[in-house]
């Protein structure tokens, strides 16, 4: 990397950020606070996951600057009242990263990535200063996650001090217990109960992922991706066949969806 090159794209990026909010700027920048960014920033969050799924090396490097130019904003809101700027927030999280890698920038020494994950976590504590409790911890996950993910982090958390179970077999045991809760749930017709037992399933089922060293919100994004690549290949097959989805039967549908499901096994 062109360490010049680099000092010069940051401080251009920098500058135009501070023309767009400043006198004779843009009005629509000039208007926008901490909470519409916050929208925009998600949103950008999102794309870098999609263009990151996608094959184009392109789109991400795209959708990284995208999200790059949201974190300059809120830094540049920030620093308009004198609470810092993008400079503290680059520092600080160089200071971070640095402290939390005594493997790599001090005379620590890891045998695995568990051993760094755990020295991590001690670091981190250890920042804190008082002890705080695993509450607190959790209460910390952000409520803003998309659900599968923040109930990865709470039971991964929980974990870290024993409230687990002992192996994926467990939570398997644990899953069909839910299941069947939730099939008495349905019998009985209790809609609250119903809802209820269905969030139980879900929470059960994300920590199985987690047992088996996987991602509930990974794994579901993959399956809507897949989702929607076979209906758009079904509807194209049922089109080349001179059948339009707003006429065509659930068994039509069935047989195109079935053809395409086994052109892709």
């Amino acid at each position: 990397m062109d360490a010049d090159r680099l000092s010069i794209a940051i401080r251009s990026l920098t500058e135009l950020v501070a023309r767009l909010r400043g006198p004779g700027g843009c009005p629509w920048d000039a208007k926008q606070t901490d909470a519409t960014i916050k929208v925009y920033l998600l949103e950008e969050a999102y794309e870098v996951l999609d263009a990151l799924d996608g094959s184009s090396p392109g789109e991400v490097c795209s959708e990284l600057g995208d999200l790059l130019f949201q974190i300059l904003f809120l830094a540049r809101l920030a620093s308009e009242r004198d609470e810092f700027d993008f400079v503290d927030v680059v520092e600080r999280i160089t200071e971070k990263m640095t402290r939390r890698h005594p493997h790599v920038f001090g005379t620590a020494t890891v045998d695995s990535a568990e051993d760094v994950a755990a020295n991590w976590a001690k670091i981190k504590r250890s920042e804190k200063g008082a002890p705080e409790d695993t509450s607190s911890m959790l209460r910390r996950v952000p409520s803003n996650l998309p659900a599968l993910l923040r109930a990865h982090r709470l039971s991964e958390r929980a974990a870290k001090v024993g409230f687990d179970w002992a192996d994926a077999e467990e939570v398997w045991t644990k899953v069909e217990e839910e299941v069947e809760e939730l099939r008495t749930a349905v019998r009985e017709g209790d809609q609250e109960e119903i809802a209820a037992e269905m969030g139980d399933l879900l929470f059960s089922i994300v920590n199985l992922a987690r047992h088996r060293g996987a991602n509930a919100e990974t794994l579901l994004r993959n399956t809507n991706q897949k989702f929607l690549a076979r209906f758009e290949k079904m509807e194209k097959g049922l089109a080349d066949a001179g059948i339009g989805l707003e006429t065509a039967t659930l068994d039509e549908m069935n047989r195109a969806w079935e053809e395409v499901k086994g052109l892709q096994e």
